[in-house]
């Protein structure tokens, strides 16, 4: 893949280097489901040679639940179906869990040990199996989706292909179980994030942060599918962390500009989340809308609660290099951009961060 991203276009008429974007991106796209289609080869015979009348149909549903064996934990059961289904590398998946490879690699073996030892059939699970492994499935999926619209490794910000087969899975789920709301808020949560996808980078290939991109660019009918699905959710009255996410995405989507913005409500929101979840990214992101909301000041004293627990995430750095800026320190800002890109495994992202460092240095520098 990187090979591709890589083919020297500078001087190139136009035509023909839309042509050879055309090619890389189909390059693209094959080598993705030839990995895909090898990973899957790999998971089944692992479980034994699927049974013959199940090689008519798209096995991607039956599979994405077999992944989720109650004999296995939840963080194994997203790596193996993260591998098995979605396709990812084994260092892509140690990366979104935060651990070394060669224990990603273990983990994943292990999982695929377990469910060939348990003997358990290639078909849909029950109602009740089903309901005791949709915690993971959506988890799953959730992950799988982030991966593609923000890439860890590499040298693009988007992986379209990961995200759209994410948004794919979600919908099988979602035509199989109507009832849940988590998973309506996930599909919710997906349509009304991917619809920012076509602001989200510029002609370099480089991250659009949020308040820059060109809302008319934004896929409307996305997000009015995403409004409806999460306006079917809420209505069932049980409140979970996917429809949450879903209320603030929405609630970006609908604001005509950045200043139109409504951070009172989505500070709400992400304390109702964080106090939910307890997830530090949660907390990172409370961050930013409690600056928003009382000040740089209140926002970095809130992202220090997180950090112990994110210790190497770039994502802290970008954050604090944010709220510094804010706040009017340049030379510290620009330090903690600096660290951000020597911390991030995304070039692209890489570029980006160090340019931002570049620019708060230069406007400290022709400051009074």
């Amino acid at each position: 893949m990187a090979a591709a991203a890589h083919w020297p276009t500078e001087g190139i008429p136009a035509e023909p280097r839309a042509w050879l974007t055309a090619v890389a991106g189909r390059r693209l796209i094959d080598q993705r489901r030839s990995e895909r289609a090898r990973a899957e080869r790999e998971l089944t015979t692992a479980l034994r040679e699927l049974p013959s009348e199940a090689s008519d149909r798209d096995d991607s549903l039956t599979l994405l639940f077999m992944c989720c064996h109650p004999s296995l934990t939840p963080a194994s059961a997203i790596a193996l179906t993260l591998r098995a289904v979605g396709g990812l590398t084994t260092a892509e998946i140690a990366a979104a869990f935060l651990v070394p490879e060669a224990t990603m690699a273990q983990r994943i073996s292990r999982a695929k040990g377990r469910i060939r030892e348990s003997g358990v059939p290639f078909r849909m699970p029950s109602a009740a199996e089903r309901d005791e492994r949709l915690r993971s499935v959506l988890h799953v999926l959730y992950l799988l989706f982030n991966e593609g619209y923000a890439t860890t490794s590499g040298s693009q910000v988007l992986r379209v292909d990961l995200s759209s087969e994410a948004i794919r899975l979600a919908r099988m789920v979602h035509e199989e179980i109507r009832d849940d709301p988590e998973v309506t808020g996930l599909l919710a949560l997906m349509l009304l994030t991917d619809a920012r996808r076509p602001a989200r980078i510029d002609g370099n290939g480089e991250p659009i942060p949020l308040p820059r991109q060109d809302r008319t660019r934004w896929d409307r009918v996305e997000i009015q599918e995403g409004l409806a699905l999460l306006d079917d959710a809420i209505a069932a009255g049980r409140v979970g962390e996917y429809q949450l996410n879903a209320a603030i995405a929405a609630v970006h989507d609908r604001a005509p500009s950045p200043e139109a913005t409504d951070w009172p409500q989505i500070l709400a929101l992400y304390e109702l989340l964080d106090r939910m979840t307890g997830n530090p990214i949660v907390t990172v992101n409370r961050a930013v809308a409690t600056a928003m909301v009382h000040g740089p000041a209140a926002g970095l004293a809130l992202l220090g609660e997180a950090e112990p627990r994110l210790e190497g995430n770039h994502r802290v750095e970008a954050v604090r290099a944010h709220l510094l800026e804010q706040a009017g320190d340049a030379e510290a800002a620009a330090a903690a951009y600096r660290r951000a890109a020597t911390l991030t495994t995304n070039l692209a992202e890489q570029r980006h961060l160090t340019r931002q460092a570049a620019r708060v240095t230069r406007g400290s520098r022709s400051g009074p």
